[in-house]
């Protein structure tokens, strides 16, 4: 029986395997890595799927920025074992990043991902066109959804990392 939970410190070796197996090493390359790089993931956000006491499944949402500091999360990576997928995990996982974030009293999550797999979510391009990310990418996969009417409405700019710095030196030289 597969169970979401909190990603706990225990998890870390097992959940960097599972995104090494997913991504490759072209995950540390991919330019939504540019806003998580340092940073923390928002508080009480960072799930894994697990089965039989094995982390199958991952899903983190990170705090981000966009014109005159509009807040949103940013979802990823969601990853799932290959043995494992087409189960439903990955879809789960999402849910209950969404459910979690809406909990929490976040007003919008945004994505780089596959429209026609998070359309299903509620997540589409419909208000993400004038946003843009920190490298490049595809403007069609920059997807949105809001946990709250109209938190993305005018949205504009450039995404910007927020929220907890991991690494002391770096919140030094941020500020």
């Amino acid at each position: 029986m597969v169970s979401i939970r909190k990603e706990r410190a225990a998890d870390l070796t097992s959940r960097e395997r599972l995104l090494d197996d997913a991504f490759g090493r072209a995950r540390w390359r991919k330019t939504s890595q540019r806003l998580r790089h340092g940073r923390a993931p928002a508080e009480g956000l960072s799930f894994v799927a697990a089965e039989g006491g094995r982390i199958i499944g991952t899903a983190r949402l990170w705090e981000v920025t966009c014109h005159a500091g509009r807040r949103a999360l940013l979802l990823g990576p969601v990853a799932v074992a290959a043995e494992c997928r087409n189960r439903g995990v990955g879809a789960a996982l999402v849910r209950h990043s969404i459910n979690a974030a809406r909990r929490r009293g976040h007003r919008a999550i945004v994505l780089i991902g596959d429209a026609s797999y998070y359309a299903r979510f509620g997540f589409s391009s419909a208000k993400t066109l004038g946003l843009r990310m920190p490298g490049p990418f595809d403007p069609e996969r920059l997807l949105g959804l809001e946990l709250s009417p109209g938190a993305l409405d005018g949205a504009r700019g450039l995404l910007r990392a927020d929220g907890r710095v991991l690494e002391p030196e770096i919140a030094a030289s941020a500020a």
